[in-house]
């Protein structure tokens, strides 16, 4: 629950302790209704949709501590609870150089007593100078642009606190505004920054709070659109990062121990914030190497609450939601069949073969972005059939597709395919002109005579039947789990395919996708004709992300 406390309207003369809480739990309150908006701007630094999410978790952590703060304490406790509660709970890029802005901001403020305006033109230039040097790389476009900008509005209106919260709110705005023309990245998207937009909600809420100004209603989600690119930016300063990982952990240690840690992750990667202080640091990287941006770190001090994220899921995830809510369910052209497909697919390549053996409409989802019933539940209406197979083509995705036939007048009934060769071998028996019964019972007996396989890299450690799996491992699974690990893609996918062919096989599909190229493929081939001369070989692209190769066995 959070607490504001009731203000009477005053002249705004100063900033007391009670008016920095109110508008730090309003801020709270402006992220969480701007939160869908501001991660569907979200390009930069990394297209993966979250910097609302972070920026509301973050505040959110603010308010909580605020929460158990009296309402009549002095300056000292709320600054305090601010300072504490934006590290302990700081997520993100966008989130933990929040958390120093607010830090900074509230650094220099008296321990009993209000805030003068020009006490509090200072700290916005404070905050705005450590929320740089926490930074290891700045970037104009970014959040950063847009703190700055505040701070120079408040100081060229700092005559009352009314005008310098107006003052600031404006010229954010405006610097928001301009950040297209900083990052060539946001001018490709037709957006603006998403953690400066996070970050003009906190002037909105000052201007609520001090001068009785309307707060901003955040516009329809289907109005922003982003012209998504499939290949990111050249990468260079200012580009989108091309780093897999994003690492984050709260760090114990020696205030002079912090150079050297500095010095030692500015070789591993970008997007670098380290925030903190007195033995106590929130430090955020992405990188390609979680084992060293930790190993850093015990030579530092002591690490905790431990965060790794694969951002390359994220990203694919948030470029499939933003695809999807861009994209509207057309009729097929068509006659409608007695019974209708809908196939759960991701990568255009796969979509195309599904299209071509007879499926009618294609739901986007699989690993790390499933659909939700209601998705499906649309495709089902929009195939016009009055009877449905619905092929989910991923174990997660089988129990919500289980869900859809109480939803609709149509029969549905589920193939309860694992994997997309799976869903590849089910529409070989795929009849329009037969029932739906017909079809479930003949799919899921050539379903079953595929055996499926996949390789992918590792995004932790783990202990498996076949040896110790460390990150950024290529491992081959099969439906008993991880079949090889290798340090190459094709020396993963040969092993995998010695594990799963029998003598009885006669043909082995190949699915292409991101990752896959030319020579691996021709590695794996290559070994398949010498090792098995009986097996023919069929390869497709698919372009599904996160899987070079899928694999089908029959």
């Amino acid at each position: 629950m959070t607490i504001v406390a009731s203000l009477p309207m005053t002249s705004a003369k100063t900033l007391s302790p009670a008016q920095l809480r109110s508008a730090i739990c309003i801020f709270a309150e402006l992220l969480r209704s701007h939160k869908e908006v501001i991660n569907r701007l979200n390009v930069y630094p990394v297209p993966d949709g979250d910097t609302g999410t972070n920026m509301t978790l973050t505040i959110e952590s603010v308010v909580a501590e605020l929460n158990d703060v009296k309402l009549d304490a002095p300056m000292r406790a709320v600054t305090r609870a601010i300072a504490h509660g934006s590290l302990m709970g700081a997520r993100g890029n966008s989130g933990v150089i929040l958390s120093q802005l607010l830090r900074g901001l509230v650094e220099k403020f008296p321990d009993d007593g209000d805030v003068a305006p020009e006490l509090f033109v200072a700290s916005l230039e404070h905050a705005d100078v450590l929320a740089r040097q926490a930074v290891v790389r700045p970037i104009e476009g970014t959040i950063l642009s847009i703190a700055r900008a505040g701070a120079k509005g408040a100081r060229d209106n700092a005559e009352d606190f009314a005008s310098l919260v107006r003052g600031a709110r404006d010229e954010a705005r405006a610097a928001l505004a301009y950040t297209p023309e900083q990052l060539d990245v946001l001018k490709q998207a037709g957006v603006v920054d998403s953690g400066g937009s996070g970050l003009l909600l906190w002037f909105d809420a000052l201007c609520h709070i001090m001068a009785d100004d309307p707060l901003p209603q955040p516009p329809a989600l289907d109005s922003i659109q982003v012209h998504v690119h499939e290949q990111p930016v050249q990468h260079g300063e200012g580009d989108i990062s091309e780093l897999r990982y994003e690492v984050m952990y709260l760090l114990d240690a020696e205030d002079s121990t912090m150079h050297a840690f500095r010095e030692v992750w500015s070789g591993l990667g970008d997007s670098i914030v380290i925030v903190g202080g007195e033995g106590l640091y929130n430090c955020h990287i992405h990188t390609d190497d979680i084992g060293a941006a930790i190993e850093a770190a015990l030579d530092a001090g002591r690490p905790r609450d431990i965060r790794v994220t694969d951002l390359s899921e994220q990203v694919i995830e948030e470029r499939w939601v933003r695809e999807a809510s861009a994209e509207q369910i057309d009729e097929p052209e068509e006659p409608v069949p007695t019974t209708a497909v809908v196939a759960v697919v991701v990568g255009e390549g796969v979509g195309r073969i599904f299209r071509t053996l007879g499926a009618r409409h294609l739901v986007k989802g699989g690993q790390s972005m499933n659909p939700s019933t209601s998705e499906l539940v649309d495709a089902v209406r929009a195939t016009g059939a009055r009877q449905v197979v619905i092929l989910p083509n991923n174990k997660n995705i089988r129990p919500v597709a289980e869900q859809v036939n109480a939803l609709v007048e149509q029969v549905v009934t589920v193939v309860p395919t694992n994997s997309i060769v799976e869903g590849f071998a089910a529409l070989l028996a795929y009849d329009p002109d037969a029932s739906a019964e017909q079809n479930s019972a003949s799919m899921r007996a050539s379903a079953c005579n595929v055996v499926a396989g996949e390789v992918t890299q590792a995004v932790r450690d783990t202990a498996t039947d076949v040896g110790q799996v460390h990150v950024g491992d290529w491992i081959g699974l099969g439906a008993q789990g991880v079949q090889s690990i290798a340090d190459s893609i094709a020396v993963a996918s040969n092993g995998l395919l010695v594990a799963l062919i029998k003598p009885e096989h006669e043909l082995l599909t190949i699915i292409e996708g991101d990752g896959s190229n030319p020579a691996n493929t021709r590695r794996i081939t290559e070994f398949v004709a010498d090792e098995y001369p009986q097996l023919s070989v069929e390869v497709h692209h698919g372009g599904q992300p996160l899987y070079p190769y899928y694999f089908g066995i029959e």
